[in-house]
């Protein structure tokens, strides 16, 4: 038994580590292609930096928007993705993990916040789980491992808690050490083949909605003559354009064809 989690702990953990660097980075890195080529298609390249700035710092740090939809299921998601972050990276024993298998190491968090955040994450998996389970909306679009990466995040935590500090004799410590350790590297091994590659891709999410989602020149145009308002002024307020009433025949008759133009195939 000791071998398997040796073995887990060194040659299995470099392995998986080196598979999750080089997926995240191909992924981060076809993501900065794409929205190279994105941006030479652009017609009009106008991209407000300081706006995509603003977005990404509030879905990054969702403080100000926390408490606007869904409250309770927000500060849970913030809670568990903060002991996501911080045990596996920041915990003591696994620094020194971190130092033997890339030769280098940095300061660790003390062990009652380590404490305390991984007992958050054990209490939130389950959670997040059972909120997208009991929720209509969130179940229409969830696929199966939205169901069970909260599951399988915890797990380590759960068996790295009860071998820290639960009162287990050595046979049970080191089947609870070896999940323990092999969970760990199947979720490092899967996270560039699953959802969990956001962790990388959330930092470029608004700047890949302000390049990528744009019509094609002159869009605006064909679409405000499908609708009836070929001859009206763009730039009136809404409220005046409210108050137009549009011819519907030309409307009906050229729908198609610009739709058609609008949305090539």
């Amino acid at each position: 038994m000791e071998a398997w989690i040796d073995f887990g702990r060194g040659p299995l953990f470099r392995l998986a580590f080196s598979l999750m660097v080089l997926g995240l980075l191909r992924i981060f890195l076809l993501t900065l292609l794409g929205l190279r080529q994105a941006y030479r298609q652009s017609p009009d390249k106008i991209v407000s930096w300081k706006e995509i700035g603003r977005k990404t710092v509030g879905w990054l740090f969702p403080v100000g928007r926390l408490w606007k939809v869904r409250p309770v299921y927000s500060a849970i998601s913030v809670l568990f993705h903060a002991g996501l972050l911080v045990v596996p990276l920041l915990l003591a024993s696994h620094v020194l993990l971190w130092k033997r298998g890339l030769g280098f190491a940095w300061p660790a968090v003390p062990q009652p916040l380590a404490d305390w955040l991984t007992l958050l994450v054990i209490a939130t998996g389950p959670a997040l789980f059972l909120a997208r389970l009991l929720n209509r909306g969130a179940r229409v679009l969830s696929r199966r491992q939205d169901y069970l990466w909260p599951l399988l995040l915890a797990l380590p935590f759960v068996t790295g808690y009860i071998c820290t500090h639960g009162a287990i004799g050595p046979e049970a410590y080191q089947w609870m050490m070896l999940v323990h350790v092999y969970t760990a590297n199947l979720i490092m091994a899967l996270m560039p083949f699953s959802k969990i590659a956001h962790c990388v891709l959330a930092p470029l999410s608004q700047l890949v909605t302000a390049i990528s989602w744009k019509f094609p020149e002159g869009a605006g145009d064909k679409v405000a003559a499908t609708l009836g308002y070929a001859n009206r002024p763009t730039w009136a307020e809404k409220s005046r354009l409210g108050g137009l009433d549009p011819d519907p025949a030309p409307a009906r008759r050229e729908a198609q064809p610009m739709i058609k133009e609008v949305c090539p195939r």
